[in-house]
């Protein structure tokens, strides 16, 4: 259980950041579009990395997603064995985004952004990485903003992708580069027409 003064602290911050009926609509407006439509500049920039044909670049998409997908299981297992309820499950402060009633902890969104920019910067794509980085923060302040995620989600979110991804480093060197090798050849052999009409690179 989350120890009561952290607990307080989160809530106390959550309240800090969290809109109110006196909020002008269109700051809620542009909430909402970053909370729920950002997230969608994920797949973008991974598909404009592997389409580049540049091998470090697949090399970087095929670790986001990997570094992603596997934090995404820590959440899930996270949240089975321990549920901390959104706020407004508990009836604290105000909410101006539809949520199912599950756990809140840690963010989701926020585990997707976080995955994909320790990745940018791991492998040395530092502007882009910056820019992964700047909508992960908004996204995270969009979400506690409109009332459905505490401050410590986030928090949490980051340093579960920084594990995993301490944990994971080691063995991707060595699985990495053949996993892409292997991932580019599926792509030349699935995609022969197209790249054989100058429609993608190989």
């Amino acid at each position: 259980m989350v120890p009561t003064d952290l607990e307080v602290l989160n809530r106390t911050l959550f309240l800090a950041i969290d809109a109110t009926p006196s909020t002008p609509a269109w700051r809620i407006a542009i909430a909402s579009f970053i909370a729920n439509g950002l997230i969608w500049s994920i797949p973008l920039i991974l598909t404009g990395l592997w389409l580049s044909a540049d091998p470090h670049r697949r090399e970087a998409a095929l670790r986001g997603c990997a570094l992603a997908l596997a934090s995404l299981a820590v959440n899930q297992l996270i949240g089975l064995a321990w549920q901390h309820p959104r706020p407004f499950m508990i009836g604290l402060g105000h909410t101006f985004l539809a949520h199912a009633p599950d756990s809140s902890f840690p963010s989701d969104h926020a585990t997707v952004f976080a995955a994909l920019c320790v990745t940018l910067f791991a492998q040395r794509m530092n502007r882009l990485g910056l820019l992964t980085l700047a909508g992960g923060l908004a996204v995270a302040w969009a979400r506690i903003f409109l009332g459905v995620h505490f401050p410590l989600d986030m928090l949490g979110a980051v340093c579960i992708v920084a594990a995993v991804h301490a944990l994971s480093a080691p063995f991707w060197k060595y699985v990495g580069p053949p996993l892409t090798r292997w991932a580019i050849t599926v792509h030349r052999r699935v995609f022969a027409t197209p790249i054989r009409l100058g429609w993608l690179r190989p």
